[in-house]
Formats: structure tokens, C-alpha cells, sequence
């Protein structure tokens, strides 16, 4: 059987850009495809000089020409686009919405607050994340957290990892099926390890910039790891998504339950919907049977209770998950009690949904 360059354009067209995650013809990314017998040629331009998934799409690429009936042998030729067709593709890109999890949006933005720091809110974000993907969903996390930004670590990105600027336009990196976004990835090598002393105005131009000027693609959720308290960065994400759902996170003891119920209130006030709380460190069974409730029991309960709402996971106090998060390896791979919580609070989540009433629909006449 003799293949054809229209067969293996096909073919390549339809390998997906591992960052942007769409196929390569819609990204205007192929030159060129030539066959002579049973040997393609494929040339194509990646957005950036130094494209991190380089090496993946060139495989990726090679793998699709030789799986056309017909060839035998592969080249990839590559380049880099001109600024101008840069430029192009990334305004079709960034689209005409100013904010595209905005209220028309039919993305589910779940913002994880506390009202405290320490309760393991980002730990929850990143596994409840990672599940989520691991269900077939499209998901993508913003770490507004800036100050005590954790969740690269947690999702195990490497340090040093930047997100890919196409000319303005940020494409975050992926990680465990999840695409994700925080302050750590922009700071120079030298401040990773230091503090970020911002105050509110900068504040809310990150988190604006971190929601216009990424480039998540079509996301089924996005789950926003905010920081502990009813500050600027609580009211900036009220502002900015207005129709976010909220999960509250708390240990079992009273002094974390009670400042908990604040930040559930403060999200009410400014037009969010708390659909449920998350209690962790909560009473773990020992091997010998003996159950260690370090930080007593009962305050997701009573969280739920003073805001009405369910309780959607207690997750135990587990060693293994301190060691997952340490290690940034999601926990919702291993089996255990917290494991088991994590999964559920993923099933419970999932199984909310969000509704379309008030809302304009995207539908062409």
C-alpha cells in the first residue's frame, strides 16, 4: 500500500500539543508534509525556542507518520514559529472573553478556603485535583495562595519549572493530568525560597492575570488553593468569580472550626456557594485497633452544621499522606484510610455538578 501526504498530514494534525492540549493543525504548528515511497518528512514549527515538550511532540509526531499503512521511515523536522504567526495564534487563543470563568463560563471553579493555615488545604486541592483528572476530567489549579504558595511541590513540579509565555499569553505546566498555575513558578531562582511581600492591589492584578492571561484550555473544573482567612485575596476571588463554589477545610479542633465558619460566611457574603466541608487530621485507627484523635473530633461536623451544609470527606491523620505530599506524589494513588476519604470527597464533588439556571449558554443559532 502506498500512503499519501494527505494520510499522514492527517495523522500528524491530529497529535495534541502535550501543554496547549490541542491538536497540532488547530495550532497551526505543521509546515510541511512530503512522502517519497515509504519515507515522510514532517516539518513543524513549536511556538517557542526551548519548547519544554519538544522532545514529546517530536516523538509523538514520528510514532502518528509511522502508524499511516504504508511508511516505513520518519523524519521530524523542527522550527520555530515567526513572532507574527506566534503573535496570531495566541490572540486566537486568548479568545474575546475578558474572563473566561466568568458567569457565562460552564467551567466549575471551586475555590478551597480555611480559616486558618495549616488545616492541609492545599494538601485536599491537590489530591481532590488529581482525582478529579484521574476521572476523566479536565482540571486545572490556581495556586492564589501567594504567600505560602505549596501546590508545584505537591503536585510534584519541579523547582525551576516556568510556564511557557506565547507572546503574552501563559501556558501553565501539566503535571499528573492537571494543569497548574502559581506565583513560585515566576519568582528568579534566587526567591524561591524567600517570602513575597505584596499587599492587596498587587495582590488582585496577580490573580486577575493569573485567570486572563493563562491560557487553561477547555476546563471542566478549576479548583482555586486560596489562603487561610477572610482577607484581600478572599474578597479579590469574590469579585472576580462571583459564581465559585466553596469547600471548607478544618481539623476537628474547636480553635480551626470555629475561624472555619468565617471564611464560609465571608464566601456567602460575597455571592459564593459553600456546598460542603472537609474535616482534616480528623481520629485515625492504629494498627492495634486504638483510634488517636490528636486534635479531638467533631469540628467538621459542627462546621457543617453552623453553615448547613454536608460533610464531604474526614480524612484521617496519616503519615503516608505527610510523606506523598513531601515527596509531591498524589496520595489518591495509595490505599489506605486517607486514601479512601480523598477518593470519596473526589466522587462527592463530581457528583454535585453545577447547575446551568441563570445562566447564558455559548449556543449558536
Amino acid at each position: 500500500m502506498t500512503a499519501t501526504a494527505e494520510q499522514v498530514l492527517a495523522a500528524v494534525g491530529a497529535v495534541r500539543d502535550p501543554e496547549i492540549r490541542r491538536p497540532l493543525a488547530e495550532l497551526d504548528m505543521l509546515d510541511d508534509v512530503t512522502v517519497d515511497g515509504g519515507d515522510a518528512v514532517v516539518r513543524l514549527s513549536l511556538t517557542v525556542v526551548g519548547c519544554p515538550a519538544a522532545d514529546r511532540i517530536e516523538r509523538e509526531v514520528r510514532e502518528a507518520a509511522a502508524g499511516v499503512a504504508g511508511i516505513v521511515a520518519v523524519r521530524v523536522e523542527l522550527g520555530v514559529m515567526a513572532p507574527a504567526r506566534r503573535a496570531a495564534l495566541a490572540e486566537r487563543l486568548r479568545g474575546e472573553r475578558r474572563n473566561p470563568f466568568g458567569e457565562d463560563s460552564l467551567t466549575r471553579v471551586i475555590a478551597v478556603t480555611s480559616g486558618k493555615g495549616g488545616v492541609g488545604k492545599s494538601t485536599v486541592t491537590a489530591n481532590l485535583a488529581v482525582a478529579l483528572a484521574r476521572r476523566g476530567l479536565a482540571v486545572g489549579v490556581l495556586d492564589a495562595d501567594v504567600h505560602g504558595f505549596s501546590i508545584p511541590g505537591l503536585l510534584g513540579i519541579p523547582p525551576g519549572t516556568s510556564p511557557v509565555d506565547l507572546d503574552g499569553l501563559i501556558v501553565p505546566p501539566v503535571a499528573h493530568g492537571v494543569k497548574a498555575i502559581s506565583i513560585g513558578m515566576f519568582l528568579p531562582p534566587a526567591d524561591r525560597d524567600g517570602a513575597v511581600a505584596w499587599r492587596g492591589p498587587m495582590l488582585h492584578r496577580t490573580l486577575n492575570q493569573f485567570l486572563t492571561d493563562v491560557h487553561y484550555g477547555d476546563l471542566d473544573v478549576l479548583l482555586v488553593d486560596t489562603p487561610p482567612g477572610t482577607g484581600d485575596v478572599a474578597i479579590s476571588l469574590g469579585q472576580l468569580l462571583p459564581s465559585a463554589e466553596v469547600l471548607v477545610v478544618t481539623t476537628p479542633q474547636s480553635a480551626a472550626s470555629d475561624v472555619a465558619v468565617r471564611s464560609g460566611l465571608v464566601a456567602r457574603k460575597l455571592g459564593q456557594r459553600v456546598i460542603g466541608v472537609v474535616e482534616t487530621m480528623s481520629p485515625a485507627t492504629l494498627p492495634d485497633g486504638s483510634v488517636l484523635d490528636l486534635f479531638g473530633s467533631g469540628g467538621g461536623s459542627e462546621v457543617a452544621a453552623r453553615l448547613g451544609v454536608p460533610v464531604l470527606a474526614r480524612v484521617p491523620l496519616s503519615a503516608a499522606l505527610r510523606r506523598a505530599g513531601d515527596a509531591g506524589e498524589p496520595f489518591v494513588a495509595e490505599h489506605d484510610d486517607a486514601a479512601a476519604e480523598l477518593e470519596a470527597l473526589a466522587t462527592a464533588v463530581a457528583g454535585l455538578g453545577r447547575g446551568l439556571s441563570g445562566r447564558r449558554l455559548p449556543l449558536g443559532v
